[in-house]
């Protein structure tokens, strides 16, 4: 966080905290301390309104338009402040006021939300899929659900039977904080899904859309008590909404890189944030039972639907998990695979030939090792190109793995060369030699050309177990006989220690 914005924000809330002390104290009179309530929360949302105008000039897209709703707030929030000044200040109207205040107050957190709203949608950061966004929609609805519970126990039901009473003219009054709410909500969720909204402007208008929802819900009670006059501790909060939006005005957007490693602070509100509202209100419910408090049956049924929810969340999360296990376990099939096997030809690699063939020597199995390299193969890359002698390789492995059984293990150790590595003591090895030499005769068809190639074949085998005998004795061997079986002529077959055996179809 930079330090001038650190720095105007202690001298903000210094100023607040004098201004809210002077007010609160009561030593201007009440005339008087009414009158630097109001006047100091209109200069501080003119103040906010000029900056924000200003930032909105110097930015474009998102950026701006974000910046031109919260201008469109703040103009409400004037015209809200300076009627409800004129009103009671000037006028001497009843509360709850009918003049243009109650309006351009609602009004405030109605345009804010399209602040917020855009600044998401301009964002490209969103939850990936419909199951992330059904958890966001449950939590939203948990929060509220265990507010409505909260509130409606505490202080709402004589609000809303003081409205019930009281006409379309105390709609206003609570509308107002509700609206707020309606903000509060918004911002968290959104603050989920979108890293965008993880911003300090929207920290501040989250903590100006809480303090003035909390002084409104306490100007509701008192209005539906008959209240003609709001004592200045309740006035509070509606005195630092306006400073905490023109912090919001002020504030850096550009933040720190957002880590992608471990759990952030978004991810921890996302797992925690939905469970705190709804054990605090339990803890009050509790605590009203214990103390022989009645629960109507909306009060019932409204906290039975909180919990049937968060057991909705928790089935969801769990078929979540499970679908992100199976994910995670086909994401790393899908990386051994791609690390033990040919790219190009789809058999093992050098890798994990190496691999098997050392535990068939450690479990003292009998081995045949058949080393191979296709002859022919760089005239077909000299005359007709690579994509050709790729499409070569492609067939000669698809051959060979047709000329052995499943359980036998074909790879390309590099290049045109190929092993075959079968593991069992009742074959000879010259026949696995000469089923290669078979399988490899016929003419390889491509995209409209055949290509003639043979190999030579070079084979080590181990018929009984012997410690001294590694992978790499096994390979130096078969390569060797390869080689041999190169200078005899090529298409020919030579086991290590014996005599070199003719091509047979």
């Amino acid at each position: 966080m930079p330090r001038r914005f650190c720095a105007r924000t202690a001298f903000l809330c210094t100023l607040l905290a004098l201004l809210v002390g002077v007010v609160v104290s009561g030593v201007l009179g009440h005339q008087a301390s009414v009158a630097l309530d109001k006047t100091s929360q209109l200069a501080a949302a003119v103040a906010a309104l000029v900056l924000f105008l200003r930032a909105a000039r110097r930015e474009q897209g998102t950026e701006r338009r974000w910046r031109l709703w919260m201008v469109a707030s703040t103009a409400s929030l004037t015209v809200g402040l300076s009627a409800w000044i004129w009103g009671q200040l000037f006028l001497g109207v009843s509360l709850p006021s009918s003049t243009l205040a109650p309006l351009g107050f609602i009004l405030t957190p109605v345009l804010a939300l399209g602040a917020v709203l855009t600044l998401a949608h301009g964002a490209a950061d969103s939850l990936p899929n419909h199951r992330s966004k059904l958890l966001v929609v449950l939590d939203g609805l948990i929060v509220v659900g265990s507010l409505f519970v909260l509130t409606w126990v505490s202080a709402l039901e004589s609000i809303a039977r003081a409205w019930a009473t009281s006409g379309p003219g105390f709609a206003t009054v609570i509308a107002h904080p509700a609206a707020y709410l309606v903000l509060l909500v918004t911002l968290l969720v959104t603050s989920w899904t979108h890293r965008t909204v993880r911003q300090l402007p929207m920290l501040f208008l989250a903590l100006a859309g809480l303090a003035q929802s909390a002084s409104g819900w306490i100007f509701a009670w008192l209005v539906s008590h008959g209240a003609e006059a709001i004592p200045p501790i309740a006035d509070v909060g509606f005195m630092a909404c306006p400073v905490m939006l023109l912090l919001s005005s002020l504030a850096p957007t550009k933040g720190k890189p957002v880590r992608t490693g471990g759990l952030g602070t978004g991810e921890l509100l996302h797992l925690l944030v939905p469970y705190l509202p709804m054990l605090i209100t339990g803890l009050f419910i509790v605590v009203g039972t214990a103390t022989g408090v009645r629960f109507n049956p909306l009060e019932i049924y409204a906290g039975l639907g909180v919990v049937l929810l968060v057991i909705v969340r928790q089935l969801v999360t769990l078929m979540d998990n499970a679908r992100l296990l199976d994910q995670l376990h086909e994401s790393r099939e899908q990386l051994r695979h791609q690390a033990f096997h040919d790219p190009l030809t789809g058999v093992a690699n050098r890798e994990l030939f190496r691999e098997r063939l050392t535990a068939a020597l450690r479990r003292g199995d009998p081995v045949v090792l058949a080393f191979i390299d296709v002859d022919g193969f760089k005239h077909v890359n000299d005359n007709f190109g690579h994509a050709e002698g790729d499409a070569v390789l492609r067939i000669v492995a698809t051959r060979l793995q047709h000329c052995v059984r499943d359980e036998d293990t074909v790879a390309r150790l590099g290049g045109d060369e190929f092993g075959v590595l079968v593991e069992s003591g009742d074959v000879d090895p010259s026949e696995i030699g000469n089923r290669v030499l078979a399988a490899l005769k016929s003419p390889h068809q491509t995209q409209g050309r055949e290509h003639e190639v043979c190999a030579s074949v070079g084979i080590a085998h181990r018929t009984a177990h012997d410690a001294a005998v590694s992978a790499d004795d096994m390979l130096g061997s078969a390569d060797a006989a390869m080689y041999t079986a190169k200078r005899l002529g090529k298409g020919m077959v030579v086991v290590h220690g014996s005599i070199p055996a003719p091509e047979h179809a």
